[in-house]
């Protein structure tokens, strides 16, 4: 998952992770204004912006756009670029912000290792990678295929065979994925509160990526209609996860998936935020489009006091 994006469909389809935004403040000193920086940005490939121009920084197999989210949010606060860090990476998991991440072109530092006493912002979007959901949707895909070329239906076991495949009984095995990330996520919440005491932290989640209906979207995604269904419902967990821990540790949540509604992956080429399997934009396979980083970056300027 590390390095997917430049290796083939589970490459590409790597969501370095597929990601909402929830907003967290150390401290509410009852002070509406923005926050001038220092600002450091966290996060995977929905932070990153893998294929959107231009790409930049180092290592460069982390995939930065100049474009993305947080360099956006960044412009629009004015910050010197002494003042701005952006450490996200492609294909980072939760593991990556304490640990160096190795990619196809580089190493990338323990993300959390640009954080100090001065930091007064910090935006953390991560997640999708923990519970796996680029190899969940490349399972779909395949048998998604399977099923259009078997006709569908009784013959190839059902609108969801996908779904099938992580769901037994009462167990779901992306949901416990899910519920352990969410543990993880906690205990991070934590060190970046020791490290930065001073920063308001904002943990973006991640914007609809598959609509609610399959109405029109179920083939041109390779994905059975059930598992259109499934996968949707995956996200909203992730994202209810989300505002779970941003609530424990007394945040707010910041919703980015609402401003999204219908402007999936399924959505027209004039409106989408996320690109389908074949992007018609510069951007990888189910990732956010430059359209989809400027959305994303409203929301984040709104929670942060900044919007216009």
């Amino acid at each position: 998952m590390k390095n997917s994006v430049r290796a083939g469909l589970a490459g590409v389809l790597a969501l370095g992770t597929l990601a909402a935004v929830v907003g967290l403040a150390h401290r509410d000193d009852g002070d509406p204004s923005p926050p001038k920086g220092p600002y450091v940005a966290l996060g995977d490939s929905y932070t990153a912006g893998p294929k959107i121009p231009d790409q930049h920084g180092v290592p460069a197999g982390c995939d930065r756009s100049d474009r993305n989210y947080p360099t956006l949010v960044a412009r629009r606060l004015a910050l010197p670029a002494a003042q701005f860090k952006d450490v996200s990476c492609t294909g980072a998991t939760l593991s990556d912000l304490t640990a160096a991440q190795t990619t196809d072109d580089g190493t990338n530092r323990a993300q959390l290792s640009a954080l100090s006493a001065r930091t007064r912002l910090v935006t953390l979007g991560i997640g999708g990678n923990d519970i796996g959901f680029a190899s969940t949707v490349e399972q779909c895909v395949t048998r998604g295929i399977l099923y259009f070329a078997m006709g569908g239906g009784e013959f190839a076991g059902g609108d969801a065979p996908c779904r099938s495949r992580y769901v037994s009984d009462d167990t779901d095995r992306v949901r416990e994925k899910i519920d352990a990330a969410g543990r993880q996520l906690a205990r991070t919440l934590g060190e970046i509160e020791r490290r930065a005491p001073e920063a308001r932290v904002y943990v973006v989640g991640y914007p609809a990526i598959l609509p609610a209906r399959t109405s029109g979207c179920a083939r041109a995604m390779g994905l059975a209609p059930g598992d259109v269904t499934y996968l949707h419902e995956k996200q909203q967990e992730l994202n209810a996860m989300l505002r779970k821990r941003a609530e424990a540790a007394d945040a707010h949540y910041v919703d980015t998936y609402t401003p999204s509604v219908g402007r999936d992956a399924c959505a027209a080429r004039n409106a989408r935020w996320i690109e389908p399997l074949v992007p018609r934009a510069s951007a990888a396979p189910v990732h956010p489009n430059e359209r989809g980083e400027r959305g994303m970056a409203e929301a984040v300027l709104k929670a942060v006091g900044a919007s216009d």
